[in-house]
């Protein structure tokens, strides 16, 4: 084998996800969201743990309605939890319960925040919990420093919000025992 065909191949589907998110992060949130819905509708319902879990994360970002970008994170989520169960972690397979123990401070950060936005305080609490038990996986590096921070930013807010319960508590949420979470809304 000739030197450096030893390495995996670059993954296309997460060179096309980063793509979008430089476009969102450049301010073009439209063209990143059309650019995701086009791969998500490639990719599917049933395809890489990895991609649908990594594509509906940056999904969320640009969506306009708080309903919306929870039904994505709860995709994210809900892939993240196939990874962590045996799932493909990109070409090269390798370890989908590491890549999923990566993910969840994120995953859980952003749930909290999008539960927040609609109200719900209680869920919120619960995925701010989960954040924080879930980010001493994380690396003390400047990402694993940001998503701590959040965190603590998020904190501080539902701490300032009060004890007070949910206004409209969701009947399919995540403290139910059975741990459906709930079909996320289908977006056009």
């Amino acid at each position: 084998m000739a030197k450096g065909q030893e390495q995996a191949a670059p993954d296309a589907v997460l060179t096309r996800i980063g793509q979008g998110a430089m476009l969102h992060h450049a301010g073009d949130r439209e063209e990143a969201r059309h650019r995701f819905l086009s791969l998500w509708a490639e990719v599917g319902e049933h395809g890489d743990p990895l991609h649908r879990c990594t594509l509906a994360h940056y999904l969320a970002d640009t969506q306009d309605d708080p309903g919306d970008e929870l039904a994505w994170d709860l995709r994210a989520l809900s892939a993240a939890e196939e990874l962590a169960q045996g799932g493909s972690a990109g070409p090269d397979g390798g370890d989908g319960e590491l890549a999923a123990r990566a993910l969840y401070p994120s995953l859980h950060l952003n749930l909290a925040a999008d539960y927040d936005r609609l109200g719900h305080r209680e869920a919120a609490r619960l995925h701010l919990r989960r954040a924080r038990g879930a980010a001493g996986s994380l690396a003390r590096d400047r990402y694993g420093q940001g998503v701590r921070a959040a965190i603590d930013r998020l904190a501080r807010r539902l701490a300032d919000a009060g004890p007070t319960g949910d206004a409209d508590p969701p009947t399919d949420g995540p403290d139910r025992p059975d741990g459906w979470w709930g079909r996320p809304r289908q977006r056009p």
